[in-house]
């Protein structure tokens, strides 16, 4: 199936155009900045109609550099999920495009930003209209929305409007950085929303804390100050793992076949596969979250057992706190905000309520899931999105580029692939999983999932602004590299 029938429906989206002259590096960085401002403007701004409410998925704002309740309440979630089904389904052939051709690319990126648009309504509505019962008291409803002028449907079409619009605007916001900035502006936006939990996280509460334990004096001040202040020891080693895995890589010599002894090296880096495996594996963890909230009050009985315990038991306040789901999920206390005395204390001498699996059973059966899953997801994504041996077989092939020593094809560069790219992406695969699981356990602040996007952002903003000021010192160069 191609998208040719989408080219008059993406033609009047509107569209940030190209610069008519490469903006210098000094430029480009106004541009960034001034994006990076929007962003902060719209993450503390709520809209008319509703009021900040608390949401239990923190690591999930994460990834998606949203705010629950704020105008960037859905964030880049609609934009990376579009991204993410178009992938697949031209990874799978679902969709045939090629997109070396500029007029079906372009098709191509209308259709995903037409796809974004609509995704944005509807995943602004899953959050608007979900629980919008009475049950708050003196006019307000659940999800924190106020009707306005007395009408509660008319309010959830201006609540959802306004979050919709939100997403939109931090779309075209990715547009103007990617155009007249530096790197994506995706991913600026997700490094942005976890520094800020960073900073926030160590001034609003290691700090205070810390010097809470100060004040009191004793013996045991200095000891209780600094184990306060754990968290942002953990957050380091995370970030400098992270900082040094980034550099590690394999890299097969390549030569071009019509000039001799010109060529190059081909790097496969350890984390080849980048953060994907665990975005989608936290992604997968949060829809355990919401089915276990979905049927936690649901009732089945085998017995005289009520079966839906043993899947999932959720407290009053929606938290899950026993079963199957339970076991998977990082369903923890933040030891940020308990202190890491009674956080050890229920990890090693508590259990669960209905089943009675001890807490260190659960941290287990945690760190065991999301390795698994992030081995599956690893090993899915490049098979699906043309990253497996065979397709950068081809794409080198059809570069003119061979391995020195060895027959000119592409099934015999495919071969000497085979010997790395399986393996580190299982290897890879494993680390972030395992690395994510830490930070969870040890309360890194950012989250093991935002510190290991974060780390790998901010790596590829800094390889982009080294290449830019390249070009911009020998421009001559750019027209060589292409």
């Amino acid at each position: 199936m191609a998208l040719e029938f989408m080219k008059p429906i993406v033609s009047l989206l509107p569209e940030i155009r190209h610069p008519q002259r490469t903006p210098p590096v000094r430029e480009k960085i106004y541009w960034t900045v001034a994006g990076l401002v929007i962003f902060f403007v719209m993450y503390n701004i709520y809209p008319v109609g509703r009021y900040p409410i608390e949401d239990q998925f923190g690591f999930l704002q994460m990834i998606t550099a949203s705010k629950i309740g704020s105008l960037i309440t859905a964030g880049i979630g609609p934009i990376v999920l579009a991204s993410i089904f178009l992938q697949l389904f031209i990874g799978s052939k679902i969709i045939d495009m090629d997109l070396t051709d500029p007029e079906q690319k372009k098709i191509f990126q209308g259709t995903q930003k037409l796809l974004a648009v609509i995704l944005s309504f509807f995943e602004s509505a899953i959050y608007v209209y979900t629980n919008a019962v009475p049950a708050m008291g003196a006019g307000v409803y659940a999800g924190n929305i106020y009707p306005l002028f007395g009408n509660l449907f008319f309010t959830q079409m201006i609540v959802t409007f306004q979050l919709a619009m939100g997403s939109i605007i931090l779309l075209y916001l990715d547009e103007i950085v990617a155009k007249y900035g530096i790197g994506s502006g995706i991913s600026l936006f997700i490094a942005a929303g976890v520094s800020l939990s960073v900073v926030q996280g160590t001034f609003s509460v290691l700090i205070p804390n810390a010097m809470a334990q100060l004040a009191e004096g004793g013996a045991n001040s200095v000891p209780m100050a600094l184990l306060t202040l754990l968290p942002l020891l953990f957050t380091f080693i995370v970030f400098i793992i992270v900082s040094y895995a980034e550099g590690m890589r394999v890299e097969v010599p390549l030569v071009f076949e019509r000039v001799r002894g010109v060529g190059g090296r081909y790097p496969i880096k350890f984390l080849y596969v980048s953060n994907i495996p665990v975005i989608l594996a936290a992604a997968l963890m949060m829809n355990f979250q919401l089915i276990a909230r979905a049927i936690g009050s649901s009732t089945f009985y085998i017995g005289g057992t009520n079966i839906v315990n043993f899947l999932s038991v959720v407290d009053s306040n929606g938290r899950l706190v026993d079963g199957l789901l339970y076991l998977m999920t990082p369903s923890f206390p933040n030891p940020v905000l308990t202190g890491y005395q009674t956080y050890f204390d229920v990890i090693l001498h508590s259990s669960a309520q209905f089943t009675h699996i001890p807490e260190l059973v659960h941290v287990f059966a945690y760190i065991v899931s999301m390795v698994v899953m992030c081995v599956i997801f690893g090993r899915f994504w490049i098979e699906t999105t043309g990253m497996s041996a065979k397709d950068i077989a081809g794409q080198l092939k059809g570069s003119g580029l061979q391995v020195p020593g060895f027959r000119r094809d592409p099934r015999v560069i495919e071969k000497i692939l085979e010997k790395y790219i399986p393996m580190i992406t299982i290897l890879g695969s494993i680390f972030v999983g395992l690395l994510a699981a830490f930070a969870d356990l040890t309360g890194a602040l950012g989250t093991g999932t935002g510190i290991l996007l974060t780390v790998g952002i901010l790596h590829n903003m800094y390889e982009t602004m080294k290449r830019e000021q390249m070009f911009e010192l020998y421009p001559a160069l750019k027209n060589l590299v292409g």
